[in-house]
């Protein structure tokens, strides 16, 4: 592992003729307008793909009896089928496919061979997760079935390269052994964690288009401004692998989302939550691992190279870290399910399944723009931006309690009135009429 005191040796070493930054693999020319036309196109024909075999998944998953029946921790009350993450892989496939034919990605499948590397490994987390889904996988069968995923990834050369540390110790560049062992500890950590919190209708698919939006966001402006260094991004008038790969899952899980919000009519199983959990990794992988000096303040560097992914994914690696540390102090296994996830208990506070949803995307959102916006804008913004938001959660959590409350039991104003200035209830009339009373 060798650790460098500051930029000015890998600036160098990046320079070509001693005027311009060399040309990282996976990268292909920026067009501006062009290259946001070419990330919509595979937005678009990864979301349609889906669209079109999401009704295919489903007649499968009930031909092979793939289906999910209402009872135990399930929180539906009627059978779903579960093979949805077949028409998720179908998306993503159309979605390289279509970036194949783009001006703008022929640095990324002529310099790289990430594409490659993300079809083989994804076939290998589809396979598992059918099995899976299908008949039933051990947990240790399916922890080795990821290992040997990510183990796909880093052969083909999706690995972290440097860590950035804020300070005197500058940026680490790390050996291969260390850089493949983190990268597979990453992406299994990943993947696990959008399989555990696919646990409502929508939520799964609704938070990896929430990450996968913001990082994209991230990589695309970060490459334009300078903010990120040059390992990966390489500066304006480049595309990357990471933006493909971003902008095809965005526009899988927008088109999945059309049949799996609730009510849904499919599942993804651990097909799909495994195989969004895998890609959204890789992509982070490639792009934040590869970085080498970022160019903002000493707190955003620290948040760009190391942090982002964490950060983007905030909500629901706070579960999946709360989850494991409570089975582990009841004495049950990691893997054992259970119904005391955070979207649970949003539903047996009293909220209903699609609010209880929408309150992740909220979250999920505004921490991952946050987290984005960091290495982007000025800090005093971004405060700004979370003080609001936060704010605003607190304003309508407040509001729709109260609104509860009166539903609920309703008052009429004038004891609202009363109790608010002097802290007791009115008089209540008595049971007995005065009129009864009287002669």
């Amino acid at each position: 592992m060798l650790v460098c005191s500051g930029p000015k040796e890998l600036l160098e070493s990046a320079l070509i003729d001693g005027d311009h930054p060399a040309r990282p693999a996976g990268v292909g020319p920026r067009g501006g307008e062009d290259a946001v036309r070419d990330h919509l196109i595979v937005l678009g024909v990864a979301l349609v793909a889906v669209l079109a075999a999401t009704p295919l998944a489903r007649s499968i998953s009930l031909a092979v009896g793939a289906v999910d029946h209402p009872g135990g921790r399930r929180v539906h009350t009627t059978p779903t089928p579960r093979l949805g993450g077949i028409a998720i892989f179908a998306g993503i496939l159309a979605g390289i496919a279509a970036a194949s034919r783009l001006e703008t990605f022929d640095g990324v499948f002529a310099t790289t061979s990430d594409p490659q590397a993300i079809i083989l490994a994804s076939f290998v987390i589809v396979v598992l997760g059918l099995v899976d889904d299908i008949r039933g996988v051990s947990p240790p069968a399916k922890l080795a079935g990821q290992i040997l995923a990510a183990g796909t990834l880093v052969l083909f050369g999706v690995s972290m390269r440097y860590v950035y540390i804020p300070g005197e110790i500058g940026t680490v560049s790390l050996s291969p052994d260390l850089g493949a062992l983190l990268t597979i500890v990453a992406i299994v950590a990943m993947i696990n964690t959008v399989n555990l919190v696919d646990g409502l209708d929508g939520l799964a698919a609704g938070i990896v288009c929430i990450a996968a939006t913001a990082l994209l966001a991230y990589v695309h402006l970060g490459a334009e401004d300078g903010t990120l260094g040059l390992a990966t991004q390489g500066g304006a008038g480049l595309a990357t692998s990471p933006e493909l790969l971003f902008a095809a899952v965005i526009g899988a899980c927008l088109g999945f989302l059309v049949f799996n919000f609730h009510p849904a009519s499919v599942f993804m199983g651990d097909t799909g939550a495994m195989l969004l959990g895998m890609l959204l990794a890789a992509a982070g992988v490639t792009a934040i691992g590869g970085v080498v000096v970022p160019r903002g303040s000493d707190f955003a560097a620290l948040s760009i190279p190391v942090l982002v992914p964490v950060l983007v994914l905030a909500v629901p690696f706070f579960d999946t870290t709360w989850t494991i540390l409570r089975r582990l102090r009841s004495g049950r296994a990691v893997f054992s399910p259970d119904k005391k996830h955070l979207h649970h208990r949003l539903i047996e506070i009293g909220h209903s399944h699609r609010r209880a949803v929408l309150i992740m995307y909220y979250w999920s959102a505004l921490l991952a723009f946050v987290a984005v916006a960091v290495g982007l804008l000025p800090l005093p913004v971004v405060l700004a931006v979370l003080v609001g938001g936060v704010g605003l959660a607190g304003a309508v959590a407040l509001t729709s309690r109260v609104l509860r409350r009166r539903r609920a039991a309703p008052v009429d104003a004038t004891g609202d009135f009363v109790r608010f200035f002097t802290k007791s209830a009115p008089q209540t009339p008595k049971t007995g009429s005065d009129q009864r009373k009287r002669p």
